[in-house]
């Protein structure tokens, strides 16, 4: 089992919020269960680039933090649905101003991200033709 080394500052609210978000598809899988996409093979489905199991690592990360609840129906096959706690729901307005923040600045974002892949795609090229030589 993963054993941090550095204890997270506690006392600075970037830091929680960071602790309690880190993740690539937390933020996402916390819009889609408020938008009504509660059982993990609907997540899977609006998340298709993310594996099964870290979709169920974060989900349990989320249910850790209090944001999320998970309720186990006892039928077979057993069936698992997610939703947002009042803590979780708290955070949804946040979501949308971040969300709205990016579609504002989408065109600037995705020329920095391209510039990034593209610039490090350049490097890594020269490196391997260094080696080469």
């Amino acid at each position: 089992m993963y054993e941090r080394k550095i204890i997270p500052n506690l006392n600075c609210g970037l830091d929680l919020i960071g602790e309690v978000l880190y993740g690539k598809w937390k933020i996402r899988l916390l819009w889609f269960i408020n938008q009504g996409y509660k059982r993990p093979s609907e997540l899977q489905r609006k998340i298709p680039d993310a594996s099964r199991r870290v979709l169920n690592v974060q989900l349990k990360e989320l249910e850790e933090h209090e944001l999320v609840t998970k309720v186990i129906y006892p039928v077979v096959p057993p069936k698992v649905e997610y939703t947002l706690t009042e803590f979780g729901e708290s955070l949804i307005p946040v979501v949308g101003t971040l969300g709205q923040w990016a579609d504002e600045h989408q065109d600037r974002l995705r020329m920095l991200i391209i510039k990034k892949i593209t610039g490090s795609a350049d490097r890594e090229k020269d490196v391997i033709e260094n080696l080469s030589t």
